[in-house]
């Protein structure tokens, strides 16, 4: 297939499996969707880089979900660190995040800083919204490692006991942003009395598809031109099969509403609703996902 140089393959996710090798994978780049999530506030250049990995975990992991409807939500709590919040979420394709921080913090200007300098002791929690069900599921490690897809590779270990092996890149200039993420996984294997495959870091199959997805480039992620599919296939062309399956196209998905508002505060008793008017009973209400007003009438 020949591709245009113009063309662009940004916004979207592809989903693969290899089954020879019991594994599968997601693959995602954000291109004008990051910019627009980006824009809704003024974040120094190091949390623009920190949300910017965040948005492709959640994006990659949210591209594991099966059912419509079901919601993936990354949240990093920080105790001592720079940034005081980041949370981000995905659901049918949509996605959204943002960092609480005080911008005293960054008045140096810095442009860069490691997690633990972000995020102090803090940690990191992740938890599925099974949609049919009701159900939720949640796993909380540490915010230890080099970067938060370290510390999403140790949750996938630590909670589900899956083998994974993730690859980020992101790149800037005055204009936009553009980050990248590929997803590799051990499927879970041996339920029924037999050795869980899945746990066995050193496990042949697991082994191929890890060392071959660390051989991914920065260039070779963040290539716009390069469609997904061929992305993979650069990897994994020697195998025997590999499926792949286009995932949704990537949207901002904020979902503040005036409504939504009015009956978060119908929950408040009416003393505290009170307080929180201004002189005229109208109750402001900012949303941190996309710096939205709402002017609710108490």
């Amino acid at each position: 297939m020949e591709t245009s140089h113009s063309q662009t393959f940004s916004d979207r996710l592809l989903g693969f499996t290899i089954p020879d090798r019991d594994c599968r994978g997601r693959a995602v780049r954000l291109g004008p969707v990051l910019d627009e999530i980006l824009s809704a506030h003024d974040y120094p250049v190091a949390l623009r880089h920190c949300l910017s990995e965040a948005l492709v975990l959640t994006a990659l992991m949210g591209g594991l979900l099966k059912g419509e409807d079901d919601q993936l939500t990354m949240q990093a709590q920080s105790e001592g660190g720079l940034a005081n919040l980041l949370v981000c979420d995905y659901r049918n394709g949509e996605l959204r995040g943002y960092i609480e921080h005080d911008p005293a913090h960054f008045a140096d200007g810095g442009a860069s800083a490691n997690l633990e300098k972000l995020f102090g002791t803090g940690h990191l929690a992740i938890t599925f919204d099974i949609a049919k069900t009701g159900k939720r599921y949640q796993g909380i490690v540490p915010l230890e490692g080099e970067s938060l897809s370290a510390a999403v590779e140790n949750y996938f270990a630590q909670s589900e006991q899956v083998p994974t092996r993730i690859r980020t890149a992101i790149s800037s200039d005055s204009t936009r942003t553009m980050a990248a993420g590929f997803l590799v996984q051990h499927f879970p294997d041996g339920e029924e009395g037999r050795e869980r495959l899945h746990v066995r870091l050193d496990h042949p199959e697991w082994e191929h598809v890890s060392i071959m997805a660390e051989s991914l480039s920065h260039d070779e992620l963040s290539d716009e031109t390069l469609p997904l599919e061929d992305l993979v296939w650069r990897l994994y062309h020697e195998e025997r099969e590999v499926r792949v399956t286009p995932g949704h196209a990537l949207a901002k998905g904020c979902r503040c509403t005036e409504a939504h508002f009015e009956d978060v505060l119908a929950r408040f008793p009416k003393e505290d609703r009170r307080e929180m008017a201004n002189d005229d009973g109208i109750i402001l209400v900012d949303c941190a996902f996309c710096s939205k007003a709402f002017a609710i009438q108490d």
